[in-house]
């Protein structure tokens, strides 16, 4: 979708909206729920000091939780995506704050639970499990608590933590109001003085336009707003980087970063070993450069080059279009994985497809044990297009299989594991396509895709990352954070991943950290290059190996959270704990470089 004004959400075709009806049929259905669920919060207190009583009483409380979770998983959902969509929507807008409201008081609510299991004592569980099957169910969630023991405080003390969930959550969605509703954007212009809008959801289409004067001018006046509202966005993500430092302490860890990585058992060498080998292997980005900026012909190869087609011909595709691309490429999995992408696409409503005015940027998959596993994104036709929803399919059927496998209580999954599936489908797609063309324009396209995608994975993911930590650091040290230093400091990280090859405003480089709201979950931005480093062992290892390889990766799709992430990724055939991984992706990399230098020669 190209056209110059972005259509208002009443403008989108329902067919091409997510199945929101199949959630709740109507918003006062979805209020009515809201208020049942809030209704049963009171409940729980019968529960409360009561847990060490007997077997079947725990059994019973965790049940009668699991139940709450699954209503309550709906109802918080509805309300996310119908503010994604159109957060202009003041309807919208005040479900959300029910919603996160409910989810705070829930959480209060049920703070007694995890202090009054430990205090049980892990013998006494161990043989109630023995005893009894039903609850051997909770093995794995129990093993964990105690995993986590140390970290968790006093029921009273967690009941406080509990509550802060709702106004914890004040900056991220501050954020979300003023980068997806509140700022407006001046238009790109090109070289004849036509005007195209610039938006959330249109900017990336803007860069990959061939007038380089458009991508020019959409991306100096996108970086600009945001530095017109500096102060104002490095007071939200500050604020939420203290209320990071503030847990760490209230839950007794040594650093933010040990407490994020706890969560999923995760080593912190995991993460310090990812930017050892990133910053290791940035020649192999500088090559690239040089290579785009001869393909280009430019001397000053800037930010707002990187995605610039390097071949006249450009894919245009349509949805439709893109999905059949998908499930060919996706074949390797089987027909009955293929099947199920294809229903959801094209029959189930998965996809909220198109741009619309007050759309969130990007994409992302969301949705709750029961529902549908949706994906919200900014369709435009072209190769870009067809890979994010490759990508967001990925993560889509890991839902799906987790949510179809497993009982709620382990129907979630890591961020850390998150990132393999979405990567891994991207990966099979890009190879079945570059196997099954000989159109070396057709081929140029894809790797250019291809390197973009790794350039948001390999390049500036791990560049936050390095941000994140230190700026934390910063925060634990109690050492003062303004807009200034924190852009002087992304810029300088930059310039690292960059080298000599990239020119870019340190301004506008430097506010990077601000266009991305990935900021605001902790720790997230270094889990994507380490998911797409063992997405593409798993594929290759798929492709190579055949059936028993695609039965591994399901195991793992399925497991959900009834193992850790490291576990689960084990079972499928990659090991994170070890550089391997890591470097492999760098060489597949190195090789997209080579195949592009020879085609474009």
């Amino acid at each position: 979708m190209s056209e110059a004004v972005i259509p208002k959400r009443s403008e989108i075709d329902r067919r091409f909206t997510w199945n929101a009806e199949s959630v709740f049929a109507t918003p006062e259905d979805w209020r009515r729920e809201l208020e049942a669920v809030s209704a049963e919060l009171p409940g729980f207190s019968r529960y409360q000091g009561c847990l060490n009583q007997s077997a079947a009483l725990l059994l019973e409380a965790l049940q009668k939780r699991d139940a709450l979770f699954e209503r309550l998983g709906k109802v918080v959902m509805y309300a996310v995506m119908s503010f994604q969509v159109d957060s202009g929507d003041q309807q919208a807008i005040g479900m959300m704050g029910q919603a996160q409201a409910l989810y705070g008081r829930a959480m209060a609510a049920l703070a007694f639970y995890d202090p009054e299991i430990i205090a049980t004592g892990e013998e006494t569980l161990q043989a109630w499990m023995a005893d009894n099957p039903d609850l051997a169910l909770y093995k794995h969630h129990i093993d964990e608590l105690f995993r986590k023991q140390e970290h968790i405080r006093s029921a009273e003390v967690e009941e406080l933590l509990g509550m802060l969930s709702e106004p914890f959550s004040g900056p991220g969605q501050i954020y979300d109001m003023l980068t997806n509703n509140d700022l407006d954007f001046p238009p790109a212009v090109d070289q004849e003085g036509r005007e195209t809008a610039v938006g959330q959801g249109s900017i990336d289409h803007l860069m990959a336009s061939p007038d380089r004067q458009v991508r020019k001018s959409a991306w100096e006046n996108y970086r600009d707003r945001y530095l017109a509202f500096k102060n104002t966005l490095a007071s939200s993500l500050i604020a939420s980087m203290q209320q990071n430092v503030y847990m760490m302490r209230a839950r007794r860890f040594s650093s933010t970063l040990e407490m994020a990585l706890f969560e999923n058992n995760i080593p912190v060498d995991v993460f310090h070993n990812l930017i050892e080998t990133f910053r290791k292997n940035l020649p192999t980005w500088h090559r690239y450069w040089r290579v785009r900026a001869k393909a280009l012909g430019v001397d000053d190869l800037q930010p707002y080059d990187v995605w610039a087609p390097l071949t006249a011909h450009k894919t245009q595709l349509t949805y439709e279009q893109a999905v059949d691309l998908i499930c060919q490429g996706l074949s390797p999995m089987g027909e009955d994985y293929v099947s199920v992408v294809r229903k959801g696409c094209l029959q189930d409503r998965w996809v909220d497809v198109y741009p619309n005015q007050g759309k969130t940027a990007g994409a992302f998959s969301y949705g709750a044990y029961g529902t549908h596993p949706f994906i919200v994104m900014n369709f435009n036709g072209g190769i870009f297009d067809l890979s994010t929803l490759a990508h967001e399919l990925g993560h889509s059927m890991h839902s799906y299989l987790t949510w179809k496998t497993q009982p709620i209580v382990y129907s979630d999954y890591s961020l850390f594991v998150a990132e393999v599936a979405s990567n891994f489908h991207q990966a099979l797609v890009r190879g079945h396509l570059l196997q099954n063309t000989d159109d070396a324009s057709f081929q140029i396209n894809l790797i250019e895709e291809a390197m973009s995608n790794f350039h948001r994975y390999f390049l500036i993911m791990p560049t936050l990352a390095r941000f994140e930590l230190e700026m934390h650091q910063r925060v634990e040290k109690g050492e003062s954070l303004t807009a200034d230093l924190m852009i002087e400091r992304m810029a300088d990280l930059f310039q690292e991943a960059y080298g000599e090859e990239m020119k870019f405003d340190r301004q506008r480089m430097g506010i990077t950290w601000a266009t991305f709201g990935h900021l605001y979950s902790d720790y997230y931005v270094y889990q994507y290059a380490t998911g797409i480093s063992a997405a593409h062992a798993l594929a290759h290892r798929v492709l190579e190996e055949g059936k028993p390889a695609v039965e591994d990766y399901l195991k793992f799709l399925k497991s959900g959270s009834s193992v850790s992430p490291l576990e689960a990724l084990q079972m499928a055939g990659v090991d994170l704990t070890r550089p391997e991984p890591v470097e492999e992706a760098f060489r597949v990399l190195a090789g997209y470089v080579d195949r592009l230098e020879q085609l474009l020669s």
